[in-house]
């Protein structure tokens, strides 16, 4: 009998550590994906037809992690880095993406749009069309051109141009200028909501 009781008792100890282990495991994903990815929803046509208005899209605020390369440094024998290094493991923002960012005159409001220009190229618009560095950009995501002509605009250091692919309902660098790579908050992965909208920019 008494062996019974012990033998209850050891599985009632095993079944209450593997519950907290479950649970434990539970909140520390949970936390990684509040760190990691953060839901954000649409407001008004400036992203039409990709990103409507009320839609909810997922966006990575991991993806252009930067880390300072001298401080990895110290914990690797040999290796000699400057203090001005940065290694972003996911990669960089890039002409193209779809981002998220604090709106530079108002960082207490988020906009998303999508990168045209990288720091230091030369952005013009003629009629309606981008020209990249006098290269004139093949945009098919664009249904709605603006036609309108813009002069020559150099982007800034460690900033973005963006523009929405709504050109003529969207406010974005062509009105308030660059956006520093520190005010962007990640990149849109994919739309989730509604669920007939479920997609990718």
């Amino acid at each position: 009998m008494a062996s019974q009781v012990g033998l209850y008792n050891g599985q009632m100890r095993s079944a209450i550590r593997e519950a907290i282990e479950t649970i434990a495991l539970a909140v520390f994903i949970v936390a990684i994906l509040q760190l990691s990815v953060q839901n954000f929803r649409v407001s008004g046509p400036s992203m039409d037809p990709v990103l409507a208005n009320e839609d909810r899209v997922l966006v990575s605020k991991v993806v252009f992690t930067e880390i300072e390369v001298s401080r990895l440094a110290r914990f690797v024998p040999g290796w000699d880095a400057d203090d001005n290094d940065v290694w972003q493991p996911f990669g960089a923002p890039g002409r193209g993406d779809v981002i998220v960012f604090k709106w530079p005159l108002n960082q207490s409001q988020n906009f998303v749009k999508r990168i045209i220009g990288m720091p230091g190229d030369e952005i013009r618009i003629d009629e309606g069309h981008v020209l990249v560095n006098n290269v004139p950009q093949d945009e098919p995501y664009v249904t709605h051109p603006s036609g309108e002509t813009l002069l020559t605009h150099v982007v800034a250091e460690d900033s973005y141009y963006v523009m929405g692919d709504n050109r003529a309902q969207s406010d974005d660098s062509r009105h308030w200028g660059d956006v520093q790579e520190v005010l962007i908050i990640g990149e849109v992965w994919a739309g989730y909501w509604p669920l007939d909208r479920i997609n990718t920019p």
